[in-house]
């Protein structure tokens, strides 16, 4: 491993002889377990009907690790058939037993924790300690779901008209469709299969055709071990696979996590059919920062918030509107922070907290805003380059001193990329936080608490942390407003997303 030291931040790659598909892990002892690659069908693992396949590349070495199936409309239309099927039997069961199938998912990730850790590093590049949050995160999702599907309510059953009483039913809405990103792979693999299944639906999901190993191993493991059919995956493209499940008659909701234009294409497709549509699309979030505010702190938060995941998370704290008075400041204390975070690949250190761009047409996006931030004449306060070397690597990157309006601060970078701007009144801040077209998340700094409770109210986003960001909680909801779609992850709205109301009334008064 070499090791280089700037005066921005520190860069580890791992020497050559670690760069082969072979030898990659985290770890350094254990090898990729690899799952199967075909398309999980009705409880194992099927060819399906196309000859053609997929590579997945490691985006630290560039190197293709794997390669798995593209699917067909003709193997969707297979998978949808076996979802039907199963649903049947499985929306049937009590809740008390799909609680038990959602502990056993569960139990079975946590007992093979390292084998997914690895996988996810792997095929996305995640630091260790982003992968190892990543499968926590993951469990902790099943279990409360489990818990949560035998606590459903709903409005009290009474005589609301005279003779008559009403009962309301809480039911599956039966085969759901679901489209996962690349950023989160098992993570928002599970935001979805967990209440999907929790309220007694069947699943067909196509992964990211970038990240499909997290999911595919989850299905290898859960082979045998939960109700054949209620989980099918079929790999492939977006314009095959998932225009499939988005426009098939047997498929009643659509669940996608991902970009906006993907959502507005399934969006587009369900309509034709009047199927219902779920979507947590992307996000700029606005990192609002009043005077008063503790300004250590809030440059810390962004730190983390900011550049977790390399930035490659809808809700990251990646535009930062600081109150005038304070902005050398706050800027002076994030650029120092940024300049001690660590660039590498997984298997570089467990110190490492950065990684690459998912891909090569990803990493060119990045790059290209990059560089129509310096043509604009913006001030790079440390990073805006991409790093020499294979991988897909940006440097960690603060643009200060950024105008209103600025491309930079208001379109999805999805990159470690920070944009600071200034504002000078409370009116200001709120006016330019929703000029966002996204309406995902933002945060409030301040040691007010008048403002504290006041400013987070007329912020148009699904989630505002006050002197925190990307703080989550499987209790309670996520997600967003205008661009960034609608529909709930997580918490029982999630549940209420997947489930369908019917009211049954009963004239006892005849």
């Amino acid at each position: 491993m070499t090791l280089i030291d700037t005066e921005q931040f520190t860069v580890r790659r791992v020497s050559e002889g670690n760069n082969s598909p072979a030898s990659h892990n985290v770890s350094g002892i254990l090898p990729l377990p690899l799952p199967p690659g075909g398309h999980f069908i009705g409880g194992s693992f099927v060819p399906g009907s196309s000859t053609h396949f997929i590579d997945v590349v490691d985006p630290t070495t560039e190197q293709v690790i794997a390669s798995v199936k593209a699917g067909t409309a003709a193997d969707v239309d297979v998978a949808v058939e076996a979802a039907v099927a199963a649903q049947k039997s499985w929306g049937a069961t009590t809740p008390k037993e799909r609680s038990e199938v959602l502990n056993l998912i569960a139990n079975i990730i946590d007992a093979n924790r390292e084998a997914f850790e690895i996988i996810e590093s792997a095929n996305t590049g995640k630091p260790r300690t982003v992968a190892e949050d990543d499968v926590s995160s993951t469990i902790d999702t099943f279990r409360f779901m489990a818990g949560a599907s035998r606590t459903l309510t709903s409005m009290a059953g009474g005589d609301y008209a005279t003779g008559h009483t009403s009962v309301i039913l809480r039911e599956p809405v039966g085969v759901v469709g679901v489209i996962t990103p690349w950023n989160y792979p098992l993570l928002m693999a599970a935001w979805k299969i967990a209440p999907i299944l929790a309220a007694g639906n069947s699943i067909v999901l196509k992964p990211s055709e970038q990240t499909p190993l997290s999911t595919l191993k989850l299905a290898e493991l859960l082979a045998g071990r939960i109700p054949d059919g209620i989980l099918n995956v079929v790999t492939g493209q977006g314009r095959t696979v998932g225009q499939r499940i988005s426009e098939h008659p047997d498929v009643a909701l659509v669940a996608l996590t991902g970009s906006v234009v993907s959502g507005q294409a399934v969006a587009e497709t369900a309509a034709k059919s009047v199927k219902r549509v779920h979507l947590e699309l992307g996000g700029k979030a606005p990192v609002v920062v009043f005077p008063d505010a503790d300004i250590r702190a809030a440059a810390a938060g962004v730190r983390n918030a900011g550049y977790w995941n390399a930035g490659q998370d809808c809700g990251a704290a990646c535009r930062v509107l600081v109150h005038e008075s304070v902005a050398a400041e706050f800027t002076e204390h994030l650029v120092r922070e940024v300049s001690t975070l660590v660039v590498g690949a997984p298997e570089a250190g467990d110190d490492v907290e950065i990684g690459p761009m998912i891909s090569r047409p990803h990493f060119e996006r990045v790059k290209e805003s990059l560089a129509e931030a310096k043509a604009a004449g913006l001030h790079m306060a440390i990073g805006g380059s991409a790093l020499e070397g294979p991988g897909y690597f940006i440097e960690p990157t603060v643009i200060s001193n950024v105008p209103a309006g600025a491309h930079v601060a208001t379109h999805e970078i999805f990159g470690p990329v920070v944009t600071v701007e200034t504002f000078n009144s409370t009116e200001e801040a709120i006016t330019r936080a929703n000029e966002s077209p996204y309406g995902l998340s933002a945060s409030v700094w301040t040691r007010d608490s008048s403002l504290s409770l006041s400013v987070p109210k007329q912020l148009d986003f699904g989630t505002v942390w006050v002197n925190s960001h990307l703080v989550l909680a499987c209790e309670v909801p996520w997600g967003g407003f205008k661009g960034s779609g609608y529909g709930r992850d997580l918490s029982l709205y999630a549940l209420d997303d997947y489930s369908r109301t019917k009211h049954v009334m009963i004239n006892h008064g005849a």
